[in-house]
C-alpha cells in the first residue's frame, strides 16, 4: 500500500507540475513559476537516483576476502539483497517480494554452511564463534520472518535493512579475520 501511495504521489506531482507549467506560460514567458517547475522536474531523476543509491549495495574490493568462491557468494548475496530492496521500494507485487525474501534467506543459509565447511576443513580455530554469529543472525531473521507473516508491509523494510547492514558488517569484520588463515592454507 505504501509503495502504491508513493507512486501515486509522485505521479500526481508530475501531472500538477505540467499543469502549472502550462498555465504559468499563459501569463507570459517571463513568469518564473513555470521555469521553477521545469527545474524541479529536471532535478527529479537526479534526486531520485541520489536517494535510491544509498539503499542498494554495490560490490567493492574492500568486501573481498580473497577467496573466489566466498567472494562469489557474497556478490550473490548482495544482488539478492538488492532484489529485495527493489521489492521494498517499488511496486513489484507481493509474489516478487516473497520470492526475493525466500531466495535471500535460503542462499544465506547455504552460504553459511559452505563457509563453515571451508573453515572446518582447514581447522580454523575461531570456527565456533563464527558459527555462533551465523546462528544468531539466522535466529534474528526467523523473528523478522514471523513478524513478516503477520504484517508484511511494516516488517519488510526493517528486515531488508537488517540483512544489508549485518552482511556488510560481517564481511568487513569477522569474514576478514578468517581470510588470511584460509588463504594461507591454499584457498584462493
Amino acid at each position: 500500500m505504501r509503495k502504491s501511495l508513493q507512486t501515486f504521489g509522485l505521479s500526481l506531482f508530475i501531472i500538477l507540475a505540467f499543469i502549472v507549467i502550462g498555465f504559468g506560460f499563459t501569463y507570459g514567458i517571463g513568469n518564473p513559476v513555470p521555469w521553477i517547475m521545469i527545474v524541479l522536474l529536471l532535478a527529479l531523476p537526479y534526486a531520485h537516483q541520489r536517494l535510491t543509491e544509498k539503499r542498494f549495495v554495490t560490490w567493492s574490493d574492500d568486501l573481498s576476502v580473497g577467496i573466489e568462491a566466498i567472494d562469489d557468494d557474497h556478490k550473490r548475496l548482495l544482488g539478492l539483497i538488492n532484489n529485495l530492496q527493489n521489492a521494498v521500494y517499488y511496486p513489484t507485487g507481493e509474489a516478487f517480494e516473497r520470492q526475493s525474501l525466500e531466495e535471500l534467506v535460503a542462499y544465506t543459509k547455504y552460504h553459511f554452511e559452505r563457509e563453515e565447511a571451508l573453515m572446518e576443513k582447514h581447522g580454523y580455530a575461531d570456527l565456533e564463534p563464527h558459527k555462533q554469529q551465523h546462528e544468531k543472525m539466522i535466529a534474528e531473521v526467523e523473528r523478522y520472518l514471523q513478524a513478516y507473516e503477520k504484517d508484511p508491509e511494516s516488517t519488510i523494510e526493517g528486515l531488508t535493512r537488517f540483512l544489508k547492514d549485518w552482511l556488510i558488517k560481517h564481511i568487513r569484520g569477522t569474514d576478514q579475520q578468517y581470510s588470511a588463515y584460509l588463504r594461507g592454507k591454499g584457498e584462493r
